[in-house]
């Protein structure tokens, strides 16, 4: 038995939210090279963001393609944001080849080119453009606003090349929130983009939020999409090169990865989970326990689970996130976990880092820390950068 646990570093310099922080355990989520990503198609993606929109419910949308799992994989903040957010798609046919291959429900390419393109026949919605090459988010905002569509851009803003601080002052927030918008776009680059909306997100009005690099370009013109057979067969990148040719660099160096990840990490992934099955039994004799102390609580888990047995573990990470603390998970009698059990347990990781608590997972068996780092998971169990918080 392995007595390993990870500690949660704290947010810094977090704003008081209009939004509570609030995490959704009844996601259905599964594990693909170490992010959570949302089983779902691009019908229901668009009607979550519509939804949310509508409703003032806070809704962070991340769109994870192989180039944001490949940069997640050196952990830290990045990978942290997609696990923190409220949504997370995939946005890549090498990620939905990936799922196949492992046997996850992660059929569709949630692209959040379409997104944006399908909630343009969905009534009404004020638009934000952040970010983008001089001149074409303003390009972009006049393109919408000339045709028939229900996305209104009510405000659009080239932040040039500064620090995520220098594009994060009072004066850029204020015009955001007086534009009103529902769906704030951000344009700046992945990793910048997502540090952006991780930084500002509890001053931000605006309900929905996303980084869509191409998003403008492809709006403004300036980049033309590829055509949607070449979309379905996987080729998209292809076409950006074609389109972009400096992404080639970015494009080589992902798929070289990519093949690596294959040969070390999927492949042998896929193998033992054929070889591995749980009975029934197992599964039936899943137990999980609350347990609370002031300024800690501590979950007991025992038997083996899966994404069919999941629903006690969905309701004990509501119940112990209930009200902020630290979280010890004692799996010293769990015999079996799979993909959806690892998602799960990310977004109770993430909950974490967002009400700044530690986390902590210990007790793990060898064939479940196999799964974890198989999964790419295993940074659940790693020491990192310990942070012992003061109970309040």
């Amino acid at each position: 038995m392995q007595n390993n646990y990870a500690t949660v570093p704290a947010l810094a310099g977090a704003a008081i939210s209009a939004y509570p922080l609030q995490t959704d355990f009844q996601r259905r989520v599964v594990c693909i090279l170490g992010l959570p990503f949302d089983v779902i198609s691009t019908e229901q993606a668009v009607d979550k963001l519509s939804d949310a929109a509508r409703h003032y419910q806070r809704c962070f949308l991340s769109t994870p393609n192989l180039n944001f799992a490949v940069a997640s994989l050196a952990g830290g903040d990045f990978r942290d944001s997609v696990i923190r957010s409220d949504l997370s798609v995939a946005d890549g046919m090498p990620l939905v080849w990936i799922a196949r291959l492992l046997g996850l429900p992660v059929t569709e390419r949630v692209a959040g080119s379409t997104l944006f393109e399908r909630l343009r026949t969905r009534g009404k919605l004020r638009v934000y453009f952040f970010g983008g090459p001089d001149g074409v988010a303003e390009a972009a905002a006049e393109k919408l606003n000339a045709g028939a569509s229900g996305l209104v851009c009510t405000g659009h803003e080239s932040p040039g090349f500064g620090s995520v601080e220098q594009m994060s002052t009072n004066a850029i927030i204020n015009r955001i929130n007086a534009s009103q918008a529902d769906f704030v776009v951000v344009a700046l680059g992945a990793k910048k983009g997502q540090a952006w909306i991780e930084h500002n997100l509890a001053a931000l009005d605006a309900p929905v939020i996303s980084h869509l690099g191409a998003v403008v370009n492809f709006v403004a013109g300036t980049v033309v999409r590829a055509p949607r057979w070449i979309q379905r067969i996987g080729g998209e990148w292809l076409w950006r090169i074609w389109e972009e040719p400096s992404l080639w660099r970015r494009y080589l160096h992902d798929g070289m990865t990519l093949l690596r990840l294959m040969s070390r990490q999927v492949i042998p992934c896929a193998l033992f989970l054929r070889r591995r099955k749980c009975d029934a039994a197992a599964l039936a004799a899943a137990h999980i326990s609350v347990s609370k102390q002031p300024g800690l609580c501590t979950i007991t888990a025992s038997g083996a689970w899966e994404e069919s047995n999941l629903q006690p573990m969905r309701k004990a990470f509501s119940d112990a996130t209930a009200t902020p603390g630290d979280i010890r998970i004692d799996f010293s009698a769990v015999t079996h976990i799979d993909s959806a059990c690892i998602a799960l347990l990310m977004l109770l990781y993430g909950h974490q880092t967002k009400v700044q608590r530690n986390f902590f997972l210990y007790g793990v068996h060898a064939d479940v820390l196999r799964t974890l780092h198989l999964f790419c998971a295993d940074y659940l169990l790693r020491i990192e950068q310990p942070v012992f918080l003061t109970t309040a």
